[in-house]
């Protein structure tokens, strides 16, 4: 497996072996070693599958405490998933950063705790399945606009469908 990091420090674009033949396709989707091994040492405590159709915008979502690391992985249709640097201390702090994903090149997205994090889906669907290294409490998950003009997160959908939540998230300022 190569592991590219990305420009914004501690987000990682995992790119795993594919041991393609006619019959279709193999693929190790984790092996905690081999992760550790890449600097990647969280423990993983909850799987999440997430199916949209196209359009669908879902973000930008984190959780404040402990935080969550998360492994992102497309499992069938493409997707443009964004990280955004919530870390107050971080020179990069506020800046974000975009890769496409899809289930044909099985790429994997790590995002280390200390990111918000959200995706538009760019096929007729998506099924998207992530893991998480702390489970999900509502009364500590928070979002921001996904189109807050201050983070500047340039989106390749025009019109994307989002939840009532998503659409009266507050400001990047206001929460982070």
């Amino acid at each position: 497996m190569n592991a590219v990091s990305l420009t914004l420090e501690g987000v990682v674009l995992l790119q795993p072996k594919v041991f393609r033949d006619e019959r279709g396709f193999f693929r190790e989707t984790y092996r905690a070693a081999l992760y550790q091994e890449r600097g990647i040492l969280d423990a993983f405590v909850q799987d999440n599958h997430s199916y949209s159709t196209q359009g669908t915008l879902r973000g930008m979502h984190f959780q404040r405490i402990p935080g969550q690391a998360k492994l992102i992985t497309v499992v069938s249709g493409c997707i443009y998933d964004v990280v955004v640097d919530i870390r107050r201390e971080s020179p990069t702090f506020g800046k974000w950063e975009g890769v496409y994903l899809n289930h044909e090149t099985a790429e994997q997205l790590y995002i280390p705790v200390g990111f918000a994090h959200g995706f538009c889906v760019l096929s007729e669907e998506a099924h998207v399945m992530y893991k998480v290294s702390a489970y999900y409490d509502s009364e500590e998950e928070r979002s921001f606009r996904f189109d807050d003009p201050t983070v500047g997160i340039v989106w390749p959908v025009q019109t994307p469908l989002l939840s009532v939540r998503d659409l009266k998230a507050p400001l990047f300022s206001e929460v982070v």
